[in-house]
């Protein structure tokens, strides 16, 4: 599974977005990349759909294959954590993220090396932050990953900066048609 994964990073580099994203900063040790989108409804409805993952992250980027097994408990120290499917009716799970800050409306902050990085030894914060205009929120999706990698930080900047620009429109979408 982690080989898959691995390959659907990599190959997220060739995917088209139209959501503001850019990698700010690359070196040996580690990457920040960033993305914004504009998304047309309220903070409280944006928040709310945030903290429920399953409606809106790609099933293509978690490791059952199905979204609907992904959750996130809306506290600090709660679990952005996903079920797993296993053999003989024994389930198991995989922790994505650790909530480290929730403000209602505003920002959902996690300490967690995701996808591929998950199995090196990488440190990364993942932040969404809203903020609301008179008409509409521009949601700005950052993560900053940093430690030992086996694949080259170079290389997976770009890759995991399409990934989760997927996810943020992704998001952007759900928000707006409701599906």
């Amino acid at each position: 599974m982690r080989a898959c994964i691995r390959a659907v990073f990599i190959t997220a580099i060739a995917a088209g977005t139209t959501a503001q994203a850019e990698v700010k900063s690359v070196n040996d040790v580690g990457f920040s990349i960033a993305s914004n989108v504009r998304i047309d409804r309220d903070a409280r409805s944006v928040y709310a759909l945030i903290v429920k993952p399953a409606r809106w992250w790609s099933s293509e980027h978690s490791y059952s294959g199905d979204a609907a097994n992904l959750s996130m408990d809306p506290r600090a120290g709660g679990c952005f954590c996903e079920r797993l499917s296993g053999a003989n009716g024994k389930a198991g799970s995989v922790e994505h993220a650790r909530l480290i800050l929730a403000e209602p409306y505003k920002r959902v902050r996690l300490s967690g090396a995701l996808g591929p990085l998950q199995a090196d030894a990488v440190i990364g914060t993942l932040e969404l932050t809203i903020m609301p205009s008179d008409r509409d929120v521009e949601v700005t999706m950052s993560y900053i990953a940093a430690g030992y990698m086996r694949m080259d930080s170079k290389q997976m900047a770009p890759a995991i900066d399409k990934v989760l620009t997927e996810q943020l429109m992704r998001l952007k979408r759900v928000a707006e048609q409701g599906g």
